[in-house]
């Protein structure tokens, strides 16, 4: 049965899932929004055998028992070790080219696959079968003395190869006995020796992603937890605009059978906070100034069409909001569950949050004195337009941090948002020396505040509640007091951290609301909300109940380090769209704040 225990590798520019039997199972060309070229993971692979398989790249050992894998350490560089019955042992890594050339960094969307003999006489069978338009075109092939071309109406790529090609092209067995490279991508020639091409760009690989995370600030406790989820998150930036996606896959469902079933290869602004925060925490300012660069953008884009006045909630990688939503009936859809989604329709909703995720991320640019691209007079006059905004908006309905898509009211973490876009209005304005805006965005931020504390707590229920006036709990209330909306020590605050435990705890995981919404009750927990939990018990002083709680969640990572969205309460299976970039960053978060300081270790 196919599950969510992959291994992600990329460059920036692509990113590919690697199973458990060293099969590539999803990879998009020729970026992360493009045609999954290997999109098995989506085609029902328990109905399917080896000979009917369609859309991976797998190389098979022959008799194969055991599957043993690992990443190199500290590296987005995966290496599988085979053993069959007769004791014979092929090893294959797998990498995307990544390194600096000519002071640039080199990111092809290519695909490495090194294959060497361990021990004994290893037989492999390689099973290339990519596709196009989602599943619905096979390629034309042709071939030459050491490659291979897919050929399509619109696109067409090329293996190139030191492997016997007939062997390759018929699908036929043969004795590895040698080291052999795949590399596969781009229909472009290599003009140079394969073997010696491949071991280069891998060593040069490998160089990069350790001088990488040799440049990362790390906590002292989880280092290992962490430094994953850095190279993953790193993994899910385009860096050709500074784009972070959601997570590198769609239609995984966030639960069996359900519908709640969407395409999360985009960018969410309510995301922005979070990333950047984490970004900042690791110290990967070149990353964070380019991630600043894309939301900056999308600033300058809304200044330039004032006649859109609602902000979209999400964009594609190269900022386009529109995203219309339809079906790629020629895949069955994980374990069958379809539909596979491309697009996603919440890009029309109202979410009002977007106004506070942008200038609480944009805050970076005037007071991190790290940064190059810093921000100026008129960047700031741009996010003083959304602050107006923000203003107009705070207290209407829209479609919630949830994004419901048949029910609105006056969600308060929207609300909050948008009294944040005010608060850090008032510290860029002073860090510029305007002391009139930011006496005037200070006037704003405390007129909404009041109003939003006196409607979003219920004084029967002694806690804040969801939406304006309401009763119910959501997940988010445990964010206030990090978006300083309230102090952590305000018994109000650990009122609402006591009763969202209560309410939306499921074992170690929380729920993110358990009230029926568009399609039903929730059936598994938002990976995400067990580490805002966890933040919460720490800044009212549970710590070390914090900690407890984080290491168990820890435990549920699948074997490669790696978190998806979701996750079944009773079993801890992993659902949901892979890897989720805001687990990760919540894996982050989490750890810095509850890790011992170095001087304390030491």
């Amino acid at each position: 049965m196919s599950s969510l225990d992959l291994a992600v590798i990329g460059n920036c520019t692509i990113a590919a899932l690697v199973d458990r039997r060293a099969q590539i199972v999803w990879n998009c060309f020729p970026r992360f929004d493009g045609d999954p070229v290997f999109s098995t993971l989506l085609d029902c692979p328990e109905e399917h055998t080896d000979a009917t398989q369609r859309g991976v790249f797998a190389i098979d050992q022959v008799g194969m028992k055991t599957c043993e894998q690992t990443y190199l350490e500290n590296t987005a560089v995966l290496c599988s070790t085979m053993t069959d019955g007769h004791g014979n042992v092929v090893e294959i890594t797998d990498f995307v080219p990544r390194f600096k050339h000519y002071d640039r960094t080199f990111r092809p969307p290519m695909l490495i696959r090194r294959v060497r003999p361990i021990k004994g006489r290893p037989r492999i069978r390689v099973r290339l079968r990519p596709h196009f338009d989602w599943g619905a075109l096979q390629p034309a092939t042709t071939r030459g003395s050491n490659h291979m071309r897919f050929v399509g109406p619109n696109t067409s790529l090329r293996l190139t190869t030191d492997a016997p090609i007939s062997y390759v092209a018929e699908e036929r067995p043969f004795v590895v006995d040698r080291p052999i490279s795949f590399f596969f991508g781009e229909d472009e020639p290599l003009r140079s020796e394969t073997d010696s091409t491949a071991r280069e760009f891998l060593d040069k690989t490998v160089d990069y992603w350790r001088d990488w995370v040799r440049s990362l600030s790390v906590p002292f406790d989880w280092q290992e937890a962490v430094i994953r989820a850095a190279i993953t998150l790193k993994l899910c930036n385009y860096e050709e605009t500074g784009a972070i996606v959601a997570a590198l896959t769609t239609s995984i469902p966030e639960a069996p059978h359900t519908k709640r079933n969407w395409d999360y290869r985009y960018c969410w602004l309510r995301d922005a906070y979070f990333v950047i925060q984490a970004l900042n925490r690791l110290g990967t300012t070149k990353t964070m100034e380019e991630y600043l660069t894309y939301i900056t953008n999308i600033v300058d884009d809304a200044d330039a069409n004032p006649a859109q006045r609602d902000m979209p909630p999400l964009f594609s990688i190269t900022r386009s909001p529109e995203l219309d939503e339809k079906e790629a009936t020629a895949l069955a859809g994980y374990r069958g569950m379809g539909p596979v989604r491309i697009g996603n329709a919440a890009y029309t909703q109202i979410q009002n949050d977007a106004y506070g995720s942008i200038v609480l991320a944009s805050t970076h640019a005037f007071l991190d004195r790290r940064l190059i691209r810093t921000g100026n007079q008129a960047f700031f006059e741009h996010l003083e337009a959304l602050g107006q905004r923000a203003i107009e908006v705070f207290d209407q309905p829209d479609a919630g941090p949830w994004e419901l898509r048949t029910k609105a009211a006056v969600h308060t973490f929207p609300s909050v948002m948008c009294w944040a876009a005010c608060d850090r209005l008032v510290k860029i304005a002073r860090a510029m020396g305007r002391e009139d805006r930011a006496a005037y965005w200070y006037e704003q931020a405390e007129r909404m505040h009041g109003i939003i504390d006196a409607r979003a707590f219920n004084k029967e229920k002694g806690t804040f509640v969801s939406s304006f006036d309401g009763e119910h709990l959501d997940a988010t209330l445990l964010l206030l007091a990090e978006l300083d909306f309230v102090k952590a020590s305000d018994p109000r605050f650990v009122a609402t951290v006591d009763a969202v435990g209560r309410a939306l705890r499921r074992g170690d995981l929380l729920l993110r609301y358990d009230v029926e919404d568009d399609f039903g009750l929730m059936h598994t927990a938002f990976m995400i909300c067990g580490f805002w939990y966890v933040d919460a018990l720490n800044a009212i002083g549970r710590k070390q109940e914090a900690v407890d709680l984080f290491e168990r969640i820890l435990s549920l990572r699948n074997s490669f380090g790696l978190f998806s969205e979701d996750a079944d309460f009773t079993t801890g299976e992993l659902w949901g769209n892979f890897p989720q970039t805001y687990s990760m960053v919540g894996l982050i978060n989490s750890a810095v704040r509850l890790s011992r300081s170095w001087e304390e270790a030491f």
